[in-house]
């Protein structure tokens, strides 16, 4: 595949993840506004959030699925157009202040989200091992790039006091250009898996990857930093507003020092990884989550807590996107090991938004967030799992 192509091609993946982390940002920073405008409890709120987890898994457990069957290509197409539309939903639910539509455009948000995960990651890998260079925390860098740019608009609007339902709407106009312009440079047929003979199917079924122990534990890794990152995409400005008193525009601007600390985390990654290697970046990763978030629960002091968030965001940057990696080359039928952890990893997804806001109304959303710490906590010892060093020369990179 000529350079050029190449070069075009990851560029077009760039702006896939850069147009979900601006929808993704577009919809937290607007959260306790449209909470309030409402009228529910921070449970009820938990139980509208569980939308997008329901739509995230439903999408993910597809994806791997249509990704083998159809390629990465049209998988995406499909993918971007339900992430537009869903914005265009929730708009239309905060507008109406209908909190089941509401609930309606996040599960299509999820779906669009997750079903998007495995083939954009799938072609991700696969432009990995092309160049022979660490491309996938770059790609989920442009997620997070994207969450700043969307958050600080979102701020803007916040502060403006500019309505959530037509900053959706505009958010909605951008994805459609932006997806316009990438999908073209995305190829056909990557990730189509060539069905076995019939005397090979028994042999070659998916248990056989359910069974690698190393897998499992990269997975285990998966679910506990995408429960760090899932925890503040859910619920960081709530946590800052109701837990350490600020207002809603201070609130986003805090979510938008964790997306920054994340897109700084992700767009370093390949540095860090090339000279240190997985397992050591991902064991770094998780204590400076760690750190992070025992300072936002346990500090009364508004201005730690708001500091610390940036080590949270830090700690959850790399370890989604290097765990995803590590699964990419652990073995032969990358889409199945990337669909497998990246479906462990999205039951954080499922499980967290609801369990957090039970926690939250019983005990306060600073003590929820106890569960998402000893998670992270965890992955510090299992982080050996995420395997080899990703040393590359020179000369193959592009």
């Amino acid at each position: 595949m000529p350079d050029r192509v190449v070069r075009r091609r990851r560029r077009a993946l760039f702006l896939f993840f850069f147009l979900n982390g601006i929808a993704m940002s577009s919809w937290v920073t607007r959260t306790p506004d449209i909470r309030d405008h409402l009228g529910v409890s921070t449970g009820q709120m938990g139980l509208v959030l569980f939308g997008l987890s329901v739509g995230s898994m439903a999408g993910i457990l597809c994806s791997g699925r249509f990704v083998s069957r159809f390629g990465t290509r049209p998988v995406t197409a499909l993918a971007t157009l339900l992430v537009v539309a869903s914005v265009v939903i929730v708009a239309v639910g905060s507008a109406l202040a209908s909190a089941p539509l509401v609930t309606a455009g996040l599960c299509v948000f999820g779906a669009g989200i997750g079903s998007g995960e495995v083939a954009i990651n799938v072609d991700g890998a696969d432009v990995e091992r092309i160049t022979g260079t660490a491309v996938l925390p770059t790609l989920h860098g442009c997620f997070s790039l994207g969450t700043v740019i969307g958050g600080l608009a979102g701020m803007a609007a916040t502060a403006a006091s500019f309505p959530a339902h037509w900053h959706l709407a505009a958010v909605a106009v951008v994805a459609t250009a932006i997806f316009t312009y990438a999908i073209g440079a995305v190829p056909a047929k990557t990730g189509i898996r060539a069905a076995p003979p019939a005397s090979e199917q028994t042999r070659l079924q998916r248990p056989q990857v359910w069974r690698d122990r190393k897998l499992l534990l990269i997975g285990a890794i998966v679910l506990a930093m995408a429960l760090a990152e899932g925890a503040a995409n859910d619920w960081l400005p709530l946590l800052m507003v109701d837990g350490h008193g600020l207002n809603a525009a201070v609130g986003s601007l805090v979510y938008v020092g964790f997306a920054a600390a994340m897109t700084l985390g992700r767009f370093s990654g390949t540095f860090f990884l090339t000279r240190y290697g997985r397992a050591t970046v991902v064991r770094a990763s998780a204590i400076s989550g760690a750190v992070g978030l025992s300072l936002v629960i346990f500090s009364d002091n508004a201005t730690v807590a708001a500091a610390a968030v940036l080590f949270w965001g830090l700690g959850a940057s790399l370890g989604f996107p290097v765990a995803l990696s590590a699964a990419g080359d652990s073995g032969p039928d990358q889409t199945a090991r990337v669909s497998l952890v990246a479906t462990i990893g999205y039951i954080a997804f499922l499980v967290g938004p609801p369990a957090l806001g039970f926690l939250g109304d019983h005990y306060g959303l600073r003590a929820a967030m106890v569960v998402v710490l000893a998670f992270v906590a965890t992955a510090i010892f299992l982080a050996p799992a995420a395997g080899t060093r990703t040393r590359v020369p020179d000369s193959v990179r592009v």
